[in-house]
């Protein structure tokens, strides 16, 4: 029986990261196991019909000075191939455009004219300010199960009051309400369908705090990956021993060891990291304590639709679009669909013409039970191309060469996940959430579905707290 240090199961952006970290920082023996034959999850490229296509949106957040991808990347030893986008996402709401560019007074002055309000400025420099100085925290931390992690815990939560004060108490409603008053459904609806994007719900639910890191974002440098997401998570993982087509069948607590049965083989290791869903972890294994521990956390039940297809030829579009409605699109739970296309320039994505990405959000139960699955997905597809080709006047239907979907159904066969992401964070939810530790010695988890939350910059934060548990300094 082949054994490991550290044994990682699935290679999104959250398995990938620690396994490479652990691999550059000691001297662990490590192994990466993904059931796809494709690397990187929710955030793979993968080949169809000739033509490769990014899972995912596909926008690259945190490389810059100070933050914590960059920092994780620099440990590693890469150079990601990536270019900067001169505009994050464009939006597109109705006959509005609104451009979402890092330059702040350039934002303010298209919300103004788009959303005139006295005190954009004011809501806006807070959301700007709040984020930059969560990024500035020294000691961002989540654990659980042990006096010094909970003490550590506290010792976060006491850094966050110093810094944000009775900010860290304000809903997100409550401060819009505050600041911009009663503003129009279409400028909620702006604020919504971004949110929706970055932290996976809306300002209803959540914190002034989670809202800022939300809007934030393009506000930083967002670059688009040359080659797909899946050829960044490639170069992460180069030099780690990778077992691709073999997905994890049970596992079982060995004294301090946990036996790994796949679809190929048996392995044992010392330590074990699940990047698989939080939701689905129970089924891996045989002891009936790990079962109820995975169980206790309810099903968050989001997922995405996601349109694939090709162009004819290459075209010069931005890379990132997001249209925002009245209503909600079909057999969905948002009115607006993210749109990303492949660089005319991009030699490996655009070989065949111009590989484009649609994606909305979904409910992940929906589509597990459908009795007309066929139709309703065709349904699904059908709206949102319509409205895809209403705004790129440019294309016709014939311009589009291939083109499929996918459900929770779909990455459920592929990646063994029905959902994407995790709970919304909350002030009031803290304690509730899965920390990257566990009750059981050995057992860790990682990725979007873990504290700390959505995207690269949200499931590098969660590593780099990881990474710090399994080295010893926790």
């Amino acid at each position: 029986m082949q054994s490991f240090d550290l044994a990682v199961i699935g290679s999104g952006i959250g398995g990938s990261l620690i396994s490479a970290l652990t691999s550059k920082n000691t001297h662990k023996t490590v192994a990466l196991f993904e059931k796809d034959k494709n690397l990187g999850g929710c955030a793979t490229t993968f080949k169809k019909y000739g033509n490769f296509y990014n899972a995912g949106a596909t926008t690259l957040v945190g490389y810059e000075d100070g933050h914590i991808l960059k920092k994780h990347f620099n440990t590693i030893g890469i150079i990601p191939n990536i270019s900067k986008s001169k505009i994050a996402i464009r939006v597109v709401q109705e006959d509005k455009i609104i451009d979402r560019v890092k330059d702040f007074e350039a934002f303010l002055s298209t919300i103004e004219k788009t959303y005139p309000n006295k005190n954009n400025k004011l809501f806006w420099e807070k959301i700007k300010q709040i984020d930059e100085k969560f990024w500035q925290l020294q000691h961002i931390y989540y654990g659980k199960y042990s006096f010094k992690r909970y003490l550590k815990t506290t010792f976060f939560i006491t850094e966050l009051l110093k810094n944000f004060q009775f900010d860290i108490f304000k809903t997100a409603q409550g401060f819009i309400k505050a600041t911009l008053g009663d503003i129009s459904k279409e400028y909620q609806n702006f604020i919504d369908a971004q949110l929706l994007i970055t932290i996976q719900t809306n300002s209803k639910d959540i914190s002034l705090l989670s809202m800022a890191l939300g809007l934030a974002y393009p506000f930083h440098d967002v670059f688009y990956v040359n080659g797909g997401m899946g050829s960044l998570i490639e170069q992460i993982v180069k030099d780690i021993e990778v077992k691709k087509n073999e997905e994890i069948k049970k596992i079982i607590q060995d004294g301090k060891n946990y036996v790994i049965q796949s679809s190929k083989n048996e392995y044992k290791t010392k330590q074990l990291v699940l990047n698989s869903s939080i939701y689905q972890s129970a089924r891996l294994f045989e002891n009936k304590e790990i079962q109820n521990y995975y169980k206790s956390f309810s099903f968050s039940d989001q997922s995405a639709f996601v349109i694939y297809l090709t162009l004819d030829k290459q075209y010069d579009f931005l890379e990132h679009y997001q249209f925002i409605y009245k209503e909600f699109l079909p057999n969905c739970i948002s009115n607006s669909f993210f749109v990303s296309f492949s660089k005319s320039d991009d030699e490996f994505l655009s070989k065949n013409g111009t590989s484009v990405t649609i994606s909305t959000h979904t409910k992940a139960n929906f589509w597990r039970y459908l009795a007309n699955y066929n139709e309703i997905k065709e349904e699904t597809q059908e709206f949102i191309i319509k409205r895809f080709l209403e705004y790129f006047t440019s294309l016709k239907k014939e311009n589009i060469s291939k083109i499929h979907s996918a459900t929770s159904f779909t990455f459920n066969r592929y990646i063994n996940r029905y959902n994407c992401g995790g709970k919304a964070i909350k002030f009031k939810n803290i304690t509730e959430l899965p920390s990257c530790n566990t009750p059981f010695d050995g057992l860790y988890n990682v990725g979007d579905t873990v504290f700390a939350g959505q995207g690269w910059p949200g499931v590098a934060l969660g590593v780099d707290v990881l990474n710090k548990e399994l080295n010893g300094n926790s």
